[in-house]
């Protein structure tokens, strides 16, 4: 199973609240048979409407893995093209004042871990990336501590999320295979998969 305890590297502010998710992947690419190719279409109306200067256009933050982000983040609908494309493009952690909770859950499935802050840690947090984009970001999930540089701030995550990343069990594949032996023992008692006998 795949623990997730810590993440490192590159940090991107993505500065507003209520960012819905129709805004995050436009509902024109939900047609997509998998979710290969989202991560170029990520926010693809703001970043027409910006004409380059979005974050997610601008040199400085291209291979960032950290997004951060304002109150009421992935609000919307409850489309987990949405996660999807944000991680397609790179993202590994979000960092935020709050989120919605389909979306956070979403995020949980696939492995983004999302931490909530105090909003003038985030705003603080923010600026620190525009002043420093190259600066180190590290989201750390068992000190519940994140940090840019020289700023460090707290962060906070339901415990039962929490214990799921860094233990590995929100991986339900990685469970699986984990438990492959006791799967197969299971069905060799189950009547009806053992039709022939």
């Amino acid at each position: 199973m795949s623990k997730i305890q810590s993440i490192s590297g590159k940090g991107i502010p993505l500065v507003g609240s209520d960012i819905d998710t129709d805004r995050i992947i436009p509902a024109r690419f939900l047609r997509c048979v998998t979710f290969d190719g989202l991560g170029e279409q990520v926010f693809a109306d703001d970043r027409q409407q910006m004409q380059g200067q979005h974050p997610f256009d601008l040199p400085e933050y291209q291979g960032a893995n950290v997004l951060v982000v304002n109150a009421n983040f992935g609000c919307g609908s409850s489309r987990e093209h949405a996660p999807q494309a944000i991680a397609k493009w790179g993202i590994q952690a979000i960092i935020g004042e709050s989120f919605a909770e389909i979306f956070f859950g979403n995020c949980v499935a696939i492995g983004i871990p999302c931490v909530i802050a105090e909003p003038e840690a985030v705003k603080a947090f923010q600026e620190a990336l525009k002043t420093n984009p190259q600066a180190t970001v590290t989201v750390d999930l068992e000190a519940l501590k994140a940090s840019c540089g020289d700023l460090t701030i707290d962060v906070q995550m339901n415990a039962g999320s929490r214990q799921s990343f860094v233990t590995g069990l929100w991986d339900s594949c990685g469970q699986l295979i984990a438990n492959v032996d006791k799967i197969r023992e299971t069905a060799a008692k189950l009547p009806y998969l053992n039709w022939a006998n």
